[in-house]
């Protein structure tokens, strides 16, 4: 094991957690080479150092607090490169977002029922990771709260 890869690793883990691919990607591209960044990624991994179940729960709760929704969040899971079979454990465990659309919802429309302010506020939650089905609900529970 090279031990400039494991001192670089080690300094880039302190001040953040990294994915599996997510370290070697980064190793890599500060100029060690794959091999060696696999080995010393590998052996973090089995030394529990880097967890990747544990990274991806975290980076849920993390963009779910930020108001994204699971579509976005699945993105961030890929970009970071963790295996598909743990999204679905991580995500289980994301917050109901319910809240979260209803008080974008009523900070971006401010109790109007402008046609063109819910759709700009529906094309921003749909950026924001959001479901149609999720959107919709929350646009019919925001124009129920206008009609009372």
């Amino acid at each position: 094991m090279n031990d400039k890869t494991k001192a670089r690793a080690l300094r880039m883990l302190d001040k953040r957690d990294y994915a599996r691919q997510e370290l070697i990607n980064k190793l890599v591209e500060k100029g060690e080479t794959e091999e060696d960044a696999a080995e010393v990624t590998d052996r973090f991994v089995s030394l529990g150092i880097i967890n990747d179940e544990r990274y991806s729960a975290i980076l849920v709760r993390h963009y779910a607090a930020k108001g994204y929704g699971a579509s976005r969040i699945k993105n961030e899971l890929y970009r970071r490169g963790i295996d598909r079979d743990l999204w679905d454990a991580a995500l289980e465990e994301m917050p109901e977002q319910e809240d979260t659309l209803d008080r974008f919802l009523q900070t971006k429309l401010k109790g109007s029922a402008d046609e063109k302010a819910i759709k700009r506020a529906t094309d921003a939650l749909v950026r924001r990771g959001f479901s149609w089905e999720e959107i919709r609900s929350a646009l019919m529970r925001y124009k129920s709260e206008l009609d009372d």
